[in-house]
């Protein structure tokens, strides 16, 4: 392509999956310097997309955006900002008419690999096989290279810390000892560590000297966080007291993200932040482990004890029998391996 080429990278949602876009993004444009990206995503996630070279587009899925209309008034928009090239990191019905439309117009389109089939292997309860799939920030690359731009995914995929702003020196304050974040909830139940054995994580933490900072979201999520944190002056919820952006100000300077399979995982993994991550119906071998992260920080479900583990691919299903999977990753073990990293 030629040197003013400017590509369209399109991806809605999850939370996780879009976070996951950061560090290909970041390389890319270190790799390609003079090649324009928009990055079309939810207006949420814009905070995560503070890339030179990466202008943001904001999805308006309320209004301009909605309904059959709102796909061709969407592709109307894009095509006004007259792309070289459209990479689809989503896969969905939405993006597949978009593309297709960019297509017929003349322009280059690649389209993320959802490796349905192998998913289906890997979860299945008769003939399963288990094997690790391709990690999604390797199939985001692939798109990249079906385009002509392979990626190579090294220390420019990583996100530079962000500066504590006043709002968030109010609450965190200035960081003077080890900084623990921990995420305790996910989507799906199926993910979520048992609350009292999280309960339990927590207080063994917080008799060390280290301040932690708990995040969620929602009214149910934040009375269940205020009760992790009662009667512990070091640990501190964060949840519905900053903006994302200032969120990620506090994930930026963390020591150690302490997360279920869920989106805080992978934001504190765009920062090169070391991600202890719990598994309890999903598996990191489908491919959605934090960028960049060791294996021995994946702590998984016992599958001697369960052994159609992982029974689901995103968490949304919990087979009989099952329900109490994560109840075979120990309270010691976590705090082990999360001192592990931090050190003594």
């Amino acid at each position: 392509m030629n040197p003013t080429s400017h590509i369209i990278v399109f991806r809605l949602s999850a939370m996780g999956d879009v976070a996951m876009a950061v560090p290909v993004l970041r390389a890319f444009t270190k790799q390609y310097p003079q090649v324009r990206i928009t990055m079309v995503s939810r207006p949420l996630f814009k905070p995560f997309f503070d890339i030179p070279n990466v202008d943001f587009f904001g999805f308006d899925a309320k209004d301009r955006h909605q309904g059959a209309m709102g796909i061709l008034r969407l592709y109307s928009d894009l095509r006004n900002l007259k792309p070289t090239a459209f990479a689809d990191f989503h896969n969905v019905l939405r993006s597949k008419i978009v593309g297709a439309l960019f297509k017929i117009s003349g322009v280059k389109t690649s389209v993320f690999d959802k490796d349905r089939q192998r998913k289906k292997m890997l979860t299945r309860a008769d003939n399963k096989i288990f094997e690790p799939l391709k990690p999604v920030v390797d199939k985001y690359t692939d798109v990249f290279a079906a385009l002509g731009f392979p990626v190579k995914l090294d220390s420019n995929a990583i996100s530079p810390k962000y500066p504590l702003d006043s709002d968030v020196l109010n609450i965190a304050g200035n960081k003077t000892n080890t900084w623990i974040g921990i995420a305790p909830f996910a989507q799906h139940n199926a993910k979520v560590y048992p609350r009292d054995l999280m309960q339990q994580v927590i207080e063994r933490l917080s008799e060390q000297t280290s301040t932690i900072f708990l995040f969620g979201s929602g009214a149910v999520e934040i009375a269940n966080l205020e009760l992790f944190a009662k009667s512990k002056p070091n640990v501190i919820v964060i949840a519905g007291k900053l903006t994302l952006a200032q969120e990620l100000q506090i994930i930026s300077n963390l020591d150690v993200m302490l997360s279920m399979d869920s989106g805080n995982a992978h934001m504190a993994a765009m920062f090169g932040i070391p991600v202890v991550t719990l598994w309890g119906a999903t598996h990191p071998y489908a491919g959605f482990s934090p960028f960049n992260q060791p294996a021995e920080n994946a702590l998984t479900s016992d599958r001697t004890q369960y052994p159609l583990l992982p029974t689901s691919i995103y968490g949304n299903k919990i087979i009989e029998g099952y329900e109490d999977v994560m109840r075979t990753i120990s309270p010691q073990s976590v705090v082990d391996r999360i001192q592990a990293v931090v050190g003594p």
